[in-house]
């Protein structure tokens, strides 16, 4: 395949021609499929798949020999500051960003000043998505108004705008009663309820996982409890209501076994796992390293070992990022003082593609799986599927490029990552929002 840049493309192809993808290797968990065939995008629609397939008049064909092609990456799980947070990153700068990491679409987090409580802030999210020409980008709206977890939001109208889920997410939902009402509300509008789960009574103040590295550096710690007893009442509850919760960044052994167990019940629950939590430890916090400052935070090998375990039986059936861009100078503070979160949409496919798949822990379809088809499934998008008909939202990948994070390179506005340095082999080479070229790599 030819490296050419997006504009380059353009400039030969008409915007909206057809597609043809020869010779790649489809990986499509939705229809069972992996093995080498030719994949036709026309109008916006998956329009054929299989071998030996003729390019339409115009269309561009993509010589993928060598290249895994898949279904447009999900990521249901960012934060893309607009408004109100403009100098970290946009929904025009997130979007481009998503999409040169290989993702299709995304999540947009509510947590924005002023927070997007209400039809009319969901409706500016997704115009402006639309207008940045990248990632689709789908609102998520607030559980509770102003995110103050006093009462709930107007979810109803909020659905109807365009938000696909609910969430407070940085503010933990604490009232046990909002979040029943919060369950059984949005049954009737079909979407989940995505939950921050942290008992703040009992992490309150806490700057890092509770343990021997906080200790020897003099933090203040978070106990793995304040996450544990949060996701058990999330779970209990979801259970009473019948409704459909998702729990974001799980990063805890005993969360995992709950959730586990809670499925085999029969629970309505999905789950997310963070590469961040798959990849390091609490030991990254050494020397005061705010770009490995989050939360939840960074945990033990333990848990590192359960997220990972959790992540490859499907107890953590989703892959999300947590995007948290922050300007340079709110990390460059002392540890206390420096804001959560790391950046994650240009780095999550290699991370997971060469700590994962590469040395065998999951194969090539588990990570198609959790990347596109569970998290479509999980929020009820469209896409994370090839099938005839479906939207032409693709991602192309190079298993065997070689490369090194630059975050100097990154097409975020923000570059707070603890991963800058590392070597990958994988990366995404192209990527497809309904039939049209939205990034390739030089």
């Amino acid at each position: 395949m030819k490296k050419k840049t997006g504009a380059k493309a353009a400039a030969r192809f008409a915007d909206g021609a057809p597609i043809l993808f020869r010779g790649g290797r489809v990986v499509d968990p939705s229809q069972s499929l992996d093995g080498v065939k030719d994949l036709l995008l026309v109008d916006g629609r998956v329009e054929a798949l299989g071998k030996g397939l003729s390019a339409p008049d115009g269309a561009r064909v993509v010589d993928c020999k060598g290249l895994v092609v898949m279904p447009g990456l999900i990521d249901v799980h960012v934060h893309l500051r607009e408004p109100g947070g403009e100098h970290k990153e946009t929904i025009q700068t997130g979007a481009r960003a998503a999409a040169a990491g290989g993702f299709t679409a995304v999540g947009a987090m509510p947590n924005t000043d002023p927070p997007i409580d209400n039809p009319a802030a969901v409706a500016f999210v997704l115009a402006a998505g639309q207008r940045a020409g990248a990632a689709r980008v789908y609102p998520l709206g607030c559980i509770s108004v102003g995110q103050k977890g006093e009462r709930l939001a107007e979810i109803g109208e909020m659905v109807a705008a365009g938000a696909v889920g609910i969430t407070d997410d940085g503010h933990p939902v604490m009232d046990s009663g909002l979040m029943r009402l919060a369950l059984e509300y949005a049954q009737i509008f079909g979407v989940p309820v995505a939950d921050h789960p942290e008992d703040l009574g009992l992490s309150r103040g806490g700057a890092m996982n509770e343990g021997l590295v906080a200790t020897r550096l003099g933090l203040h710690g978070k106990p793995n409890a304040s996450e544990d007893v949060h996701i058990l009442r999330d779970l209990i509850v979801a259970e009473l209501t019948g409704g459909h919760i998702h729990l974001q960044h799980v990063s805890t052994r005993l969360g995992i076994d709950a959730i586990r167990q809670a499925k085999a019940r029969g629970v309505r629950v999905t789950a997310e796992a963070t590469p961040h939590h798959m990849l390091l430890t609490d030991e990254a916090v050494e020397g005061y390293r705010t770009e490995a400052k989050m939360n939840p935070p960074l945990r033990s090998r333990a848990d590192v070992d359960a997220v990972i375990e959790g992540f490859r039986d499907g107890t953590l059936d989703v892959l999300a990022t947590d995007h948290a861009p922050h300007h340079y100078d709110e990390k460059e503070q002392a540890f206390d003082d420096a804001p959560n979160g790391i950046v994650g949409l240009e780095t999550a496919l290699g991370l997971v593609h060469a700590h994962l798949v590469g040395p065998g822990v999951i194969d090539l379809s588990t990570m198609v799986e959790r990347m596109s088809v569970s998290p479509a499934k999980a929020f009820n998008l469209p896409g994370g599927t090839l099938r005839k008909g479906s939207p032409a939202d693709v991602t192309v990948m190079d298993p065997a490029h070689v490369w090194t994070i630059d975050a100097d390179t990154f097409l975020s506005k923000s570059h707070n990552t603890p991963f800058n340095g590392w070597e990958l082999a994988g990366r995404a080479v192209m990527t497809v929002v309904g039939g049209r070229v939205v990034w390739e790599l030089e």
